[in-house]
């Protein structure tokens, strides 16, 4: 915990103590504004504070002797310590600015929009892509409020709305907004996605507030402050992080303990007592950990033998967090289960992801991992794979377990029509072609979009055929 502390919350270079106090108190309610001579904090990660001037200014010529071999050292010690990408990308405290709660700048018209796509929040092809647009980049934080809202969370925990705008303001901040997929829209879009498979009538009727509130929390924050590339690639790279968490579960792991930094850093849950306050902690980890993909036969095995057994006790804690585990495993893996509009931006953007990794291997003369190869990997082909060996299995038990519903029916539908459309987009362009290939992605047209079906429309925000699917 102390080093977890320290990390987070690193003290500011003043003088009196009085001042340390009044600025961390300052970052911490994000008002810190930049002036010439002031210490600029990095944003909100499970990093040290820095001050960026050790990062951008090269010793003088007149300086004193051994400056530049002391910022040189510093220069790699706080490389070491910065995630991946954060190193090449300043936060907006970082340059100065001082960040605004954006949807205060956004018209009543605006505010309006999000507020009725709100109103259909449970519905399958609610559209986060319009619903980050209506909330000016705010689709997490105004989402978590509101489902928080809806159960009654706030009121049954007594939490201080203050300090929770303030944890989930953090967990938005630290996803990286430079990342095509793994961004704060992606764990928006997971957070939806896993509020409609809570309402799901088998879990409903079970789940204890904690448990709603540990799958929210868990769907939010799953993949904060995710660096852009996958474990592989920071083993490989001998990254700290792979050191620090043994090559086991790194980015998940990454995640968890994020999560409970900005956790305590909020003091969310301060008022709770402490053996409360750690088994949360726990739960949280568990289920965060449960999205490893390389996890995925192993929870899956279990599920299949629970469902073939009919052993499944949603009365007992450890039944309905195993279930918690599978939704979210469900949630953060259920894009080609969305209208095929929704499916196709998401699919274009984790390609985009895997090919942005796999040209920094190509540039540092590392081995391309497997579908990051834009020579050879092609995005109907990665999405044909996925949808065979990931996402049909899991959703096929999860089909089971809900017998089926009436949101499982629909999401198979999806799931059956796009993997007929990627396999068609697949025959249909020439192997030659950049969209076959994935060459030139970065300046490549979105992908030929296939007829709609009738009955079906585009860009889902709460419109369309399956407005009334619970």
């Amino acid at each position: 915990m102390s080093c977890l502390m320290v990390e987070r919350c690193a003290p500011v270079a003043f003088e009196r103590a009085e001042q340390n106090d009044i600025q961390v108190c300052m970052l911490a309610d994000g008002r810190l504004r930049g002036h010439a001579g002031l210490l600029l904090a990095e944003r909100r990660g499970s990093y040290p504070l820095i001050d960026l001037r050790l990062l951008n200014t090269a010793a003088g010529p007149g300086g004193p002797a051994g400056q530049e071999e002391v910022e040189s050292g510093t220069r790699r010690k706080v490389r070491r310590l910065l995630s991946f990408q954060r190193y090449c990308h300043a936060s907006r405290l970082l340059r100065g600015l001082a960040p605004h709660d954006s949807l205060h700048l956004l018209d009543d018209d605006y505010l309006g929009q999000a507020a009725h796509m709100l109103s259909k929040v449970g519905t399958w092809n609610f559209d986060i892509f319009l619903f980050d647009r209506l909330t000016n980049g705010n689709s997490l934080v105004t989402l978590m409020c509101h489902l928080f809202n809806m159960y009654g969370l706030i009121h049954h925990f007594q939490l201080d709305m203050v300090k929770l705008h303030r944890f989930l303001g953090m967990v938005q901040e630290d996803y990286h907004s430079h990342n095509p997929y793994h961004n704060a829209v992606h764990a928006a879009d997971v957070t939806q996605a896993m509020y409609c498979y809570l309402k799901e009538p088998k879990l409903a009727e079970q789940l204890s507030p904690l448990d709603v509130f540990l799958g929210l929390m868990a769907a939010a924050a799953h993949d904060v402050d995710h660096p852009g590339v996958n474990q592989p690639f920071l083993i490989k790279t001998r990254h700290h992080l792979a050191s620090l968490y043994q090559n086991t579960s790194v980015l998940e792991s990454h995640h968890w303990r994020s999560t409970v930094g900005m956790l305590r850093e909020s003091g969310l849950m301060s008022h709770l007592p402490a053996d409360v306050t750690q088994d949360m902690e726990q739960q949280l980890g568990s289920l965060i950990l449960a999205t490893d993909i390389s996890r995925q036969n192993e929870f899956l095995s279990t599920f299949r033998e629970h469902l073939d057994s009919q052993d499944l006790n949603l009365e007992h804690a450890e039944h309905r967090h195993f279930m918690l585990q599978i939704a979210l495993k469900c949630a953060d893996i259920c894009n080609p289960c969305r209208v095929w509009e929704l499916s196709r931006q998401w699919s274009e953007r984790v390609c985009e992801e895997f090919y942005r990794q796999g040209d920094l291997e190509r540039k540092f003369d590392l081995e391309i991992s497997p579908l990051c190869n834009q020579q050879s990997d092609s995005v109907p082909a990665i999405q044909i794979g996925f949808i065979s060996y990931i996402v049909e299995p899991l959703f096929e038990e999860w089909q089971r377990f809900t017998e089926p519903s009436l949101l499982t029916q629909s999401m198979m539908g999806h799931l059956h029509k796009n993997k007929a459309r990627w396999g068609g987009l697949r025959l249909s362009v020439p192997p030659d072609c950049p969209l076959a290939t994935g060459g030139s992605h970065a300046h490549s047209p979105p992908l030929p979009l296939p007829e709609e079906e009738p009955g079906v429309q585009r860009g889902g925000g709460g419109g369309g055929a399956e407005e009334d699917i619970p």
